[in-house]
């Protein structure tokens, strides 16, 4: 995470100051390109002064005569001899005739013919110093020649060593010390987030207490704050776990064992009879043997349905769009005949409504609901099934309820029957007490609650699901008439 942190502010700084060298390159190079042509346009002005430096005169001293041409005099102009003393070593001068016989200044400038009147520029080298030599024909006193001024100090030249001194090394060393800095605050302000990571993984798998957001960093809190809310999830699921499994295998040790002590019974009953081939069995015996089996049976439908429930599990599968009147008269059907056993008027009341879910889900909470609502109400009592649609502030909202004039639920119980396993003291009848949990599990998978109610006149209950609202389509508005041609 350190060196993660270093390599990206190592590059944030790198990104500017190389952006900075390459503007202060440009620049540069801009400034020795003004200088340059600045020393050309000086060149040329002393041209015609070195021209005009050329005398004919009789006899004239021998130190200051032209090589081969005693009649030509030179006599340096003020301008051009203070160019030649403030650049002494860098600056020169040459006079040749109309063939290019030089007369006068340095010998190794190079010999140049110019085709025309302008001025010629030529860059040429000399003990290790780049000259820009201008060459031009001038009228002179003694006719046409070719004049020419050599200049070593040209900026243009020497640009690249004024950008390496003042650009280049001053930015290599900023981004040295740069990085220094930068790995030795980062590492400095993240020792806190080391101290928080180290604690983390140095905890055991079992380990889910919350971590000390004081000690954090102020903007580390909000992640320590995250991941404490993260361990109080886990935390609660792990323990909703190991509860269900106890409760789980709590309720399973019953059935289970009555099977095993019928079983047992029957096999020592089938060991005295040494042999035969037939056991005879009481009716009182394979109905204890079936109500055993169906109890096992629909407990482990039961938990795998619960499980099937889990909002986590639930929020991972797809969802469609459900039909509640279909989905009613789909299991109205499917107990029909459970109903007409006891004598239960079995209603339904629907309206077309649908609903965006787990169809699958949706199935598994209302056969719980009915199977509950037919399982207690008492005979010939009365149990219906009803859907619809009902407008709120919020859009249409689907609502699916299960209806029943049996005992109830107490007031002062209504809050722990959705609790898993549990059942009202003195309930006739076997069961699990999962019926309603797994309808609140299912309810929640949805986004929504199971709503509890005294049924019709007092008596009975209602238990009732409304779903998340629908808001309307928005309203496109009217298209505008097409013009007429």
């Amino acid at each position: 995470m350190i060196w993660g942190l270093q390599k990206r502010l190592l590059v944030l700084l790198m990104l500017p100051l190389s952006l900075v060298g390459l503007v202060s390159m440009f620049f540069h190079y801009q400034s020795a390109s003004t200088v340059a042509l600045q020393k050309d346009q000086q060149l040329q002005r002393l041209l015609p002064m070195l021209a005009d430096s050329i005398v004919v005169v009789s006899d004239a001293p021998m130190r200051d005569e032209l090589d081969d041409d005693p009649g030509l005099v030179l006599l340096l102009a003020p301008p051009v001899e203070e160019f030649l003393k403030e650049r002494e070593g860098f600056a020169a001068y040459g006079i040749a005739d109309h063939n290019g016989r030089q007369l006068a200044g340095e010998s190794w400038l190079p010999t140049i013919l110019p085709s025309t009147d302008d001025a010629e520029f030529v860059s040429v080298v000399e003990g290790g110093i780049t000259y820009r030599v201008i060459a031009q024909r001038n009228p002179t006193a003694a006719g046409d020649m070719i004049l020419m001024l050599a200049d070593g100090s040209d900026a243009r030249q020497h640009w690249l060593d004024t950008v390496l001194v003042r650009v280049i090394l001053p930015n290599l060393v900023l981004l040295l010390v740069a990085a220094a800095a930068v790995t030795w605050a980062v590492a400095r302000a993240l020792r806190p987030l080391l101290t928080l990571k180290l604690a983390v993984e140095r905890r055991s798998p079992r380990d889910l207490s919350p971590l000390d957001v004081e000690s954090a960093p102020v903007e580390v809190r909000p992640l320590v704050t995250s991941l404490n809310r993260l361990f109080g999830l886990v935390n609660q699921q792990a323990e909703a776990q190991r509860r269900f499994v106890a409760d789980a295998a709590h309720q399973l040790r019953t059935p289970l064992a009555g099977l095993q002590a019928q079983v047992e019974a029957w096999a020592q009953a089938a060991r005295s009879k040494q042999g035969a081939d037939l056991l005879a069995l009481r009716v009182d015996q394979v109905q204890r043997l079936r109500d055993a089996t169906r109890r096992t049976s629909q407990l482990a439908n039961q938990l795998l349905a619960l499980s099937r429930a889990d909002t986590a599990n639930a929020s991972a599968q797809p969802t469609q769009q459900v039909d509640l009147m279909d989905l009613c008269e789909t299991i109205l059907a499917l107990y029909l005949d459970a109903a007409a056993e006891k004598q239960i008027d079995l209603g339904l009341e629907t309206e077309p409504a649908q609903v965006t879910g787990h169809g699958w889900l949706l199935r598994e909470l209302l056969i719980n609901l009915v199977d509950n609502a037919i399982k207690y109400t008492p005979a010939a009592g009365r149990v219906t099934l009803r859907c619809g649609l009902q407008q709120t502030p919020l859009g249409q909202q689907a609502w699916l309820e299960v209806e029943d004039d049996g005992p109830g639920i107490p007031a002062h119980e209504l809050h722990k029957v959705l609790d898993r396993f549990y059942r009202l003291p003195g309930t006739p009848g076997e069961g699990n007490g999962l019926g309603l949990a797994i309808a609140d599990e299912i309810a929640r998978a949805h986004h929504t609650l199971l709503q509890l109610h005294r049924g019709a006149q007092g008596q009975g209950l209602r238990v009732r699901v409304d779903f998340v609202p629908v808001s309307p389509p928005p309203e496109e508005p009217a298209s505008a008439p097409m013009p007429f041609a």
